[in-house]
């Protein structure tokens, strides 16, 4: 399966998106309302409908970045949000982004990609990330598939993935998932290493 630009944006112009909470993600929520600088560099990879965006947008912060491959789904956030900024939505691979960021959310982008680029992933989440930078969101604990998204994982296959560039600060069941999510989130806080 060729998980490319053209797979993704004919999901969303179909809406056969069956991930997508039609809100923001209860923890990521959760999160968010407890964030006190309103300007930090915040970076949304592979967001899709973006609903964490709106959110965060809509409490004032001003610096959200949304990067994916489908321009339908980015479309689809301007035209909730027509005042967010456009040059805020990128249309481009996230591998491919050369910018700095305080704090990336994870919300169902490292299961949507194949699971051979999860190193890469790694890697490209600690280039993006400024000196002590976060990585937050949320990972599917569950199997899920193994030839089509979302690809699942496991609590010990991520510490495994991760800790050799982010101290892990907290990975834990989510206790406030989206019902239809219950028992298979992890919520994770990762901090980029010196």
């Amino acid at each position: 399966m060729n998980l490319n630009k053209e797979f993704w944006d004919n999901r969303y112009k179909s809406n056969d998106i069956g991930w997508d909470l039609g809100a923001v993600s209860p923890p990521l929520k959760a999160y968010i309302d407890q964030l006190k600088d309103r300007s930090l560099n915040i970076l949304i990879p592979g967001g899709g409908n973006a609903y964490e965006a709106e959110y965060l947008f809509n409490k004032g912060f001003e610096n959200v970045f949304v990067v994916d491959v489908s321009k339908t789904a980015l479309d689809n956030l301007k035209s909730r949000v027509p005042e967010f900024p456009s040059h805020q939505l990128l249309n481009q691979d996230v591998f491919e982004l050369n910018m700095t960021f305080d704090l990336i959310f994870e919300q169902t982008f490292f299961c949507a990609i194949n699971p051979n680029l999860r190193s890469q992933y790694v890697s490209k989440m600690n280039d993006l990330l400024s000196d002590k930078g976060k990585l937050v969101g949320l990972l599917f604990d569950a199997p899920l598939y193994k030839d089509r998204p979302p690809f699942g994982g496991s609590k010990a296959e991520y510490i495994k993935t991760f800790k050799s560039v982010f101290d892990i600060k907290l990975m834990e069941d989510a206790y406030n998932s989206h019902e239809s999510r219950t028992g298979r989130e992890l919520f994770f806080k990762f901090v980029k290493k010196d």
